[in-house]
């Protein structure tokens, strides 16, 4: 049986984790919060005392965590340090590019595979296990990596070597971002004019102006398919982790001189809808702060 050290057992790694043991591999899981330990052992993992400790003995080594500095200390201080050799080492989180390539040249040097992986799909689809991932990885490499990520993936692309992961997904994180608020934009002038929602939906979705938004994703309660619109925006991907992800498209571009005007500008309503204190909420809930109704939030 294959053994798996998860280290990161947040709202996304937790479900991650669960699927890898649905998929029959042996899980050793470990995060700093008990709770979240607890729930991962609840759904058939093993608990570990320490990064270490789930490392030892490991056939492969997956990190879902916060940022860049978190991949680059866990790495340097405790997974190289303790993993087997033999080991494929799997980084899932979302992180800047160059710390991606910083980490995968140190696991290079010290003997081990290692694959930038993050995911694309929210929650639900963790817990499902139906994510998309982008993967930047040595050629040779990738059939094993998308061998260990099956069980929680609908869909696992090589998007080109170390780095390659990151670059996608802070690229396809910012179109989401912009074409969320377009939707929303939408959506509350059509509002303003008298059209009624689910007559819109029904129009744009059938037109030019259908995309992933306004479909799949609506940010109108009551329209299109179960969204968290329909939650009070509860669950799903968090208005801070769609900012955090927005800071890091608007870094890189920075660093490659490239043009980025609407990201800068969807950074900025993201960034004034955190300060208004609703981080928590599903990104989606920009909805209200575009219609001037932040209240129902609450």
């Amino acid at each position: 049986m294959t053994r798996i050290a998860f280290i990161g057992l947040g709202n996304m790694g937790g479900g991650m984790a669960a699927r890898q043991v649905v998929g029959g591999r042996e899980v050793y899981a470990f995060d700093l919060s008990e709770a979240a330990v607890k729930k991962a052992v609840g759904a058939g993992a093993h608990a570990a005392g320490s990064v270490a400790k789930a490392v030892e003995g490991a056939d492969v080594v997956i990190t879902m965590l916060p940022a860049g500095p978190n991949v680059r200390k866990v790495y340097d201080e405790h997974i190289l340090p303790h993993a087997p050799k033999s080991a494929l080492l799997i980084d899932c989180s979302t992180i800047d590019v160059e710390s991606a390539r910083a980490v995968a040249k140190q696991a290079k040097e010290a003997g081990f595979r290692f694959a930038d992986a993050p995911v694309s799909g929210g929650t639900a689809a963790a817990d499902a296990g139906t994510l998309a991932f982008m993967v930047g990885c040595e050629e040779k490499d990738f059939a094993n990596v998308e061998e260990t990520l099956k069980p929680m993936s609908r869909v696992t692309i090589r998007a080109g070597d170390h780095g390659a992961g990151q670059a996608a997904k802070i690229c396809n994180n910012m179109l989401l971002g912009i074409s969320m608020i377009g939707t929303c934009e939408a959506f509350a002038l059509a509002e303003r004019l008298g059209l009624a929602a689910d007559r819109f939906f029904e129009i744009a979705s059938k037109s030019s102006g259908q995309c992933w938004s306004l479909t799949t994703y609506s940010p109108w309660p009551g329209v299109g398919p179960q969204t968290p619109s329909d939650r009070n925006y509860e669950g799903g991907f968090a208005a801070g982790m769609m900012l955090k992800d927005l800071k890091l498209a608007q870094e890189a571009a920075a660093k490659a001189g490239a043009t980025t005007p609407l990201g800068a500008q969807a950074e900025a309503i993201y960034a004034l809808f955190d300060r208004l204190g609703f981080a928590g909420k599903d990104f989606s809930a920009v909805q209200q702060l575009l219609r001037g109704d932040l209240a129902r939030l609450k």
